[in-house]
């Protein structure tokens, strides 16, 4: 009977020393939602698991490496780069990637810190080499929908419009979004075998140095005021249109209010002719009389003295026939 309860008291105590060392040993572990786990014994791969749930490793023996499953971003150094057309600039570019085979990327890499170097090192050379092969307009514009201008146009219903024109800022053959694309693909060419893919990169901020800065203002100063003038020009060209169109409608005006001011004239000349001719009709000598009254009136008046051998013109004045 005793060696029976010595027996279990053993059993039970073997049990709990078990259940002790596997408490602290942790056989089990769990992966997260978002997470990727690689197995290392005595420095070797020997699984890994990507998928959440509750997995089994040899305590004390096997050690594991988490990494992230989910997208992860990373800033690439500011940097000054030299474009096609010689203009220095300032490039700050952004990526997105993600572990897509944990046992590639732990054998490349490790841990995550070393990745992030190499992988910042790898997208700035990307971003460098793409940028140096093409002009500025074609890494910071996508379309040429900036060649379009807007400019005052007159319409039918004589009111100012603005009517939309090609100008002459340079068109882009290839666009930032092909560049980033060319980045991307030369990017993942060189992390080929690492365990990762890049998403994408897309130029964060891209500005003038310093040393430029004075000048690309001045030049958009420059343009601003070319534009101001042409919008100036414009209107200064309505106004003269304007003022010809005034000017021509005056001269319409003033020629058809001479015309009819002529015409009522030769209207009442022709009355009054027609009035002085039944006058005349009906009493010539007093029409006689009265004209050369109305004449002596004009005439007189202005002179002191009147010379002539011939006093015709005096009938009324020293004539017989005149008192």
């Amino acid at each position: 009977m005793a060696s029976k309860v010595k027996k279990i008291i053993t059993l039970v105590l073997t049990v709990i020393i078990i259940g002790v060392v596997c408490f602290f040993a942790k056989p089990f572990y769990i992966v997260d939602e978002g997470d990727q786990v690689v197995v290392i014994r005595f420095e070797n791969i020997v699984s890994a698991h990507s998928e959440a749930g509750l997995y089994f490793k040899i305590p004390f023996i096997d050690q594991l490496e988490t990494f992230p499953k989910r997208i992860l971003s990373i800033d690439g150094d500011t940097k000054e780069i030299q474009t096609l057309d010689n203009l220095s600039i300032i490039a700050d570019v952004t990526a997105r990637w993600k572990i897509t085979d944990p046992k590639a990327f732990y054998k490349t890499f490790i841990k995550l810190d070393s990745c992030y170097n190499k992988l910042s090192d790898i997208i700035d050379a990307s971003c460098r080499t793409i940028i140096t092969q093409n002009k500025l307009n074609e890494i910071v514009r996508s379309s040429n929908i900036i060649n379009e201008s807007e400019t005052p146009v007159e319409t039918e219903d004589s009111e100012i419009a603005l009517q939309t024109e090609v100008n002459t800022t340079e068109s882009i053959k290839i666009g930032r979004n092909e560049l980033c694309r060319q980045m991307l693909e030369l990017s993942q060419k060189a992390v080929t075998g690492y365990g990762i893919e890049i998403i994408d990169i897309v130029p964060r901020q891209i500005k003038y140095t310093d040393s430029m800065t004075d000048s690309v203002y001045q030049r958009m100063v420059s343009e601003r005021k070319q534009i101001a003038q042409k919008f100036r020009s414009s209107g200064e060209g309505k106004k003269a249109e304007w003022l010809g169109k005034l000017e021509n409608e005056k001269r319409r005006i003033e020629s058809e209010a001479y015309t009819r001011a002529e015409k009522i004239k030769g209207d009442a000349d022709a009355e009054a002719a027609k009035i002085y001719a039944e006058a005349y009709n009906k009493d010539p000598e007093f029409y006689t009389f009265w004209k050369s009254m109305e004449s002596y009136k004009k005439t007189l008046k202005g002179y002191n003295a009147t010379y002539s051998t011939k006093m015709d013109y005096f009938d009324y004045l020293y004539g017989v026939n005149g008192r």
